[in-house]
């Protein structure tokens, strides 16, 4: 018989042990392993339902990105001390117009990808079409000003390819190259609770005008 000398070897040992308690226990209790193993299948497909309902409620199918039923619930819980931004995609629709709206839905995960990163405790929302939100809970604007700043350059300065199939290219209706890089860039209205702004829609209100002033500025740029 072999000695067991090392930690392994009882280790082992001990292991082997349980698996075969286990198994005459289970073997013992075989109907009731098979209601706790059905109730287990039960649950798991109760939360993938849940969580596949959730997704089609909440999140934006083509960016991932919470949409606007999730952005409407949660400003009701931002408090007294924060700011908001709304950010659009400069010329999207001459961008879909040009290039086609497979190679837009591309333009709108990227910069999406990207607002979803920025810092400050920012949480971002995909508001309709080519715009999102921006919310900074406890912070004031000018707070909040140099995360949008430095997320208005990152965009800015990333090189977009194009990536165009024949079906989008020819819908478009242009000589469209695959692999023709080109830059996009955003415009960002940014605005905060006031006395005179007091709830989240008034905030948004004010933001969006903050937009068009960024646009009426020339875009690329960020505007509060």
């Amino acid at each position: 018989m072999k000695n067991f000398k090392s930690n392994e070897d009882y280790a082992f040992l001990f292991v082997l042990i349980n698996i075969f308690v286990l198994f005459f226990n289970l073997q013992a209790n075989y109907q009731l392993l098979t209601l706790v193993f059905t109730l287990l299948i039960l649950l798991v497909f109760i939360f993938a339902i849940l969580k596949d309902f959730y997704a089609m409620a909440y999140l934006d199918e083509l960016t991932g990105l919470p949409g606007r039923r999730a952005l409407r619930e949660e400003v009701l819980k931002l408090g007294d001390y924060y700011s908001i931004a709304m950010l659009d995609i400069d010329y999207f629709k001459k961008f879909n117009d040009k290039f086609g709206h497979d190679v837009g839905d591309q333009a709108l995960k990227m910069v999406a990808s990207m607002i979803d990163r920025v810092k400050g405790g920012a949480k971002a929302y995909r508001y309709g079409g080519e715009e999102f939100t921006i919310l900074f809970p406890g912070k004031s604007s000018k707070e909040a000003y140099p995360f949008l700043e430095e997320l208005r350059e990152s965009i800015a300065s990333r090189p977009f390819i194009i990536r165009n199939n024949k079906r989008d290219k020819k819908k478009a209706g242009k000589n469209i190259k695959s692999g023709e890089e080109v830059r996009i860039t955003v415009s960002i209205g940014l605005a905060e609770k006031t006395n005179k702004e007091k709830n989240p829609l008034e905030v948004i209100k004010k933001a969006d005008q903050e937009l068009y002033k960024a646009k009426r500025k020339g875009r690329n740029c960020v505007k509060f």
